[in-house]
């Protein structure tokens, strides 16, 4: 099953979407919100799939579907919070700056709750007052929608409270990042809005690519049409969405709605670090990567971050070329 929300007031406007994304039909009679079906998952979910079934199967015709009148699925969430499950890119991180990464990262994961009061839509631009020194980059990641999780849940049993699957732009000001970390309280200022992908989809709907809590697919980034990345979403990932929500609800329940973030999906070369596309590498998922690569091999990074003008297009294609997700692509403007 497919759902989107449509640009309607603060909370969007429920949408069953066909897997092709060409065509919608409300589910305002089911449930008016994401939000809303979300936290009546058990009760809606059957009558939402059969809407679901009755779409695909041309019992509905429904109307056309257009991407850019979608919100993010949640225009806005309870909780966000963002991990970083690909430890390769924390590696990087640490290497370029000379220091060693903890044992305990490879056990433990590093998680940080975002501001999820406003979320971009997924064609909306990236807005800034300036563009000089915020270092402004783009994370492409995927992330999970749970409904109600218990507090203390272990890994496996958190899985199935795992309801919704989509793509995210997790927007990062690298130039603002250092100066909030060394203060020893975490992001604030150097973690603006993210924006997620026009359609969320079931677990259930990615087949045998969604195995044991990874979603085993390529993640295609284009920066200023160019691809940039193409790294394996199953490939490297540390700690799988299970691992990750128990993380999350280890001292505190989680509410139907809570939104967790994989962190920038990242992938190795022959165990070590990779290569762009165009060097026949997988390339990155951010462009802090391949500056750390940069600096690591050459002793600086040559590769700019985002300035006004500047576009960045993230999707996900299954075994057909068909997307699964939508796709999130944005412009980054001056407010």
């Amino acid at each position: 099953m497919k759902l989107a929300s449509l640009k309607s007031g603060r909370d969007g406007q429920l949408v069953v979407v066909s897997d092709d994304l060409t065509r919608m039909v409300t589910a305002g009679d089911i449930a008016p919100t994401m939000q809303c079906a979300l936290d009546n998952w058990t009760a809606v979910r059957g009558d939402l799939e059969k809407l679901h079934e009755r779409l695909q199967n041309g019992e509905i015709q429904g109307v056309a579907f257009d991407q850019a009148q979608c919100a993010s699925p949640l225009p806005r969430a309870y909780h966000w919070a963002d991990g970083s499950a690909y430890v390769n890119h924390v590696e990087l991180v640490r290497k370029a700056r000379g220091a060693e990464v903890p044992e305990s990262f490879y056990s433990d994961p590093l998680m940080y709750q975002g501001g999820s009061d406003t979320f971009l839509a997924p064609r909306e631009p990236v807005k800034m007052p300036q563009s000089n020194g915020f270092g402004i980059d783009f994370e492409a990641e995927i992330a999970v929608v749970t409904d109600d999780v218990p507090m203390g849940v272990s890994a496996e049993d958190a899985l199935p409270h795992i309801q919704l699957v989509m793509l995210v732009n997790d927007v990062s000001l690298r130039g603002l990042i250092p100066a909030e970390l060394a203060k020893g309280f975490g992001f604030y200022q150097s973690k603006p809005s993210s924006a997620f992908s026009p359609v969320c989809v079931t677990p259930e709907q990615l087949g045998d690519r969604w195995s044991e809590g990874k979603l085993h697919l390529p993640l295609i980034s284009q920066l200023n049409g160019e691809k940039f990345g193409e790294p394996n979403a199953g490939q490297d990932m540390t700690f799988h969405f299970g691992q990750l929500v128990a993380h999350a609800a280890r001292t505190r329940s989680l509410c139907a709605g809570t939104i967790i973030g994989s962190g920038t999906v990242s992938n190795k070369l022959d165990g070590g670090p990779g290569k762009p596309v165009v060097e026949g590498g997988v390339g990155y998922s951010c462009i802090a990567e391949i500056r750390m690569i940069e600096t690591i091999q050459n002793g600086s990074a040559s590769t700019p971050f985002m300035d006004f003008g500047n576009t960045i297009a993230i999707e996900m294609l299954d075994d057909q070329g068909q997307s699964i997700f939508g796709r999130i692509e944005q412009t980054v403007e001056q407010v």
